[in-house]
């Protein structure tokens, strides 16, 4: 992806800001779009500029904008609009890599940059975890905790089994989650696995200005753009991935975040997420790994009073139950029956039902608190073992970390060859190969792990220092 930002002085024409962008990029080898300061984009001029080519026109704050370093800072430009270079930073802060820095044409300043991951078209957003796993592997690649259900469960699942002639009834399931969350059935949708959702939502849903928020799970992006909804990413930025509201566009009536965050491990506080819930907008929360957090402290499940709310919810990683496909979400009840107009009859298996009702029981909910704080300190233990040489991205709070090293994609490859599977970063947005991302697990599981990567490091970065 081509990223060109545009800055414009008021009343500039489409035919001028169209030759400025020719004059830095006469023949584009991709597909480009325009990004500028967001009351900028409301410009006559910009907008027919975009719809003449047929490009996408992307709107930021100025707070946002000011937060990227540019190479050519102007003071006057910052105290007229509030950052230092429109143009470098709206490309900057969508694209990658700058290769047009700021250049001035009549009434138009433009910059150019390329998005590293979308360069030679956009990358595998279907790509995940169990893509890594192959025999003989240790898998820390796939984030489900167990490697199958408790002794219960699978008690309960084989008795769903034997019921399994009669077609599935939802309204127990249905209740028992409802009652979970103090929520009324009527905000409950029970979906096969928590990535259908997402698709429903892509089917039901016509946003004008959908925002999906990065690094994170592909899947609300993938269904998006399959179901042929235009995309903005939202990137967050190392060191801490934080999620500042103020950098969502106001606009935005579908925003899409994950919490925690899958692959950063980030938790984002309650407040600053409830705070992107309005009037127009529907905001989705993937909580698929809320279970891993102990007291789920920054949970948005029970906020009924949120306008547009829909939260997603999994019982894939603490239960084991990746294969069964099991979800839920919440939200408003007009917002549900939209959503579930768009599943065929009977949606989710006997099974799957069963496994709704077991697993948000008292005893359920109680057995996963225990687990949450048995996964802290399993993480302590993984953080504690990685060698000095390996940088731990942000504050992980879920039951993944996410790291970076010198030589990412060669490590991982070494790696597999010792007989470790772990999940790549370069098909995260926003991420590069340096990043990988590895499942917590026990103790001395992860001492291996770490000793492993410890000897896989040394004659890297000994080659690197020789270098």
């Amino acid at each position: 992806m081509i990223v060109v930002g545009i800055g414009a002085r008021s009343g500039a024409t489409a035919d001028e800001l169209l030759a400025a962008v020719d004059a830095v990029l006469p023949a584009p080898e991709g597909p480009v779009r325009l990004a500028t300061l967001d009351s900028r984009a409301a410009e006559p001029g910009l907008r027919e500029a975009a719809a003449r080519r047929g490009w996408p026109l992307t709107g930021h704050p100025a707070a946002a904008l000011a937060a990227v370093p540019v190479p050519a800072p102007s003071g006057r430009v910052a105290a007229a609009v509030g950052t230092a270079s429109v143009a470098e930073a709206a490309a900057l802060l969508e694209g990658g890599r700058l290769v047009v820095g700021k250049t001035v044409l009549g009434r138009v300043t433009v910059a150019v940059a390329l998005d590293p991951d979308l360069r030679h078209g956009d990358i595998d957003l279907r790509h995940h975890g169990d893509a890594e796993v192959g025999p003989g592997l240790v898998d820390l690649a796939v984030n489900v905790r167990a490697d199958a259900p408790p002794p219960w469960l699978r008690t309960v699942l084989h008795e769903a089994v034997e019921a399994s002639a009669a077609y599935p009834d939802l309204r127990p399931a249905r209740a028992a989650v409802a009652a979970a969350h103090r929520r009324d059935p009527a905000e409950v949708l029970l979906t096969a696995g928590a990535a259908e959702t997402f698709t429903l939502v892509a089917r039901a849903l016509r946003p004008r200005r959908a925002v999906v928020v990065h690094p994170s799970f592909t899947e609300p992006e993938a269904a998006l753009r399959a179901a042929g909804h235009p995309v903005e990413r939202l990137l967050l930025t190392a060191p801490g991935y934080r999620l500042d509201p103020a950098t969502v566009p106001a606009d935005a009536d579908l925003v899409v975040v994950g919490n925690p965050t899958n692959p950063t491990s980030v938790l984002h506080p309650a407040a600053d997420l409830a705070a992107l819930a309005r009037p127009g907008r529907v905001l989705l929360v993937d909580e698929a790994f809320a279970d891993t957090v102990p007291g789920e402290p920054e949970s948005l499940t029970g906020r009924s009073d949120l306008p547009g709310l829909l939260v997603v919810r999994s019982l894939t990683k603490t239960w084991g139950l990746a294969g069964l496909r099991v979800g839920y979400a919440l939200g408003p009840a007009d917002l549900v029956a939209a959503l579930a107009a768009q599943q065929p009859h009977w949606p989710v298996s006997t099974p799957a039902l069963a496994a709704l009702t077991a697993c948000t029981t008292p005893a359920a909910r109680a057995e996963a608190e225990e687990v949450a704080h048995q996964l802290t300190a399993h993480r302590a233990a993984l953080l504690a073992a990685l060698p000095p040489a390996v940088e731990v991205v942000a504050d992980p709070r879920s039951s993944f970390v996410l790291l970076r090293l010198r030589e990412g994609a060669r490590v991982r490859e070494r790696l597999r060859e010792r007989g470790w599977a772990v999940r790549r970063g370069d098909t995260f947005p926003g991420l590069s190969s340096d990043h990988l991302r590895i499942a917590v697990r026990d103790p001395e599981t992860s001492r291996a792990f770490a000793s492993a990567l410890a000897e896989t490091l040394d004659p890297i970065i000994t080659t690197e220092e020789v270098r």
